[in-house]
């Protein structure tokens, strides 16, 4: 009888093992389920998070360009206003001599406008390159493609 008691016991110590490591083994599945959402999300938060930096950079310098742009245009419309006003007021001598500063004026214009449209693409492509490297910091470099809202594969 000893030896059936026994064997009962054995089981059934047997049987509460098998249930403690199956909930132990849960937890652990759950706990890992869970750090994997909370990867994809914080990865998914970075991702959105560069998306809109390199686009609030775009527009930054779209903004800057295009009142740069619009102050060389006024500058340059008012320096030919004052001159054609100089012109018509003034004799032949001074007419020359306003000729000579709307021509310097139209050429300084000018300038501003390379600057601005230079100063515009450089910062553009700063704004490209640290997107760039933010996206392959996170590991989402590659196809441009892909949708930004397809969620990162996991292997």
């Amino acid at each position: 009888m000893a030896s059936h008691d026994q064997s009962f016991r054995a089981g059934e110590a047997k049987g509460r093992t098998e249930e403690k490591t199956d909930r132990a083994m849960g937890s652990v599945r759950n706990k890992a389920g869970a750090a994997k959402d909370k990867s994809y999300e914080t990865a998914q938060a970075a991702k959105d998070k560069t998306y809109e930096t390199a686009q609030a950079a775009k527009d930054k310098t779209y903004e800057t360009a295009q009142a740069a742009k619009d102050k060389t245009r006024e500058t340059g419309q008012a320096a030919r206003d004052r001159t054609q006003e100089s012109k018509d007021q003034s004799g032949s001598y001074i007419s020359d001599k306003a000729g000579a500063a709307k021509q310097k004026a139209s050429e300084t214009a000018e300038a501003a406008r390379d600057k601005a449209s230079q100063a515009a693409e450089q910062v553009k492509s700063m704004a490209q390159g640290a997107k760039e490297t933010v996206k392959q910091t996170f590991g989402m470099a590659g196809g441009e493609d892909r949708d930004r809202d397809d969620p990162p594969r996991y292997t």
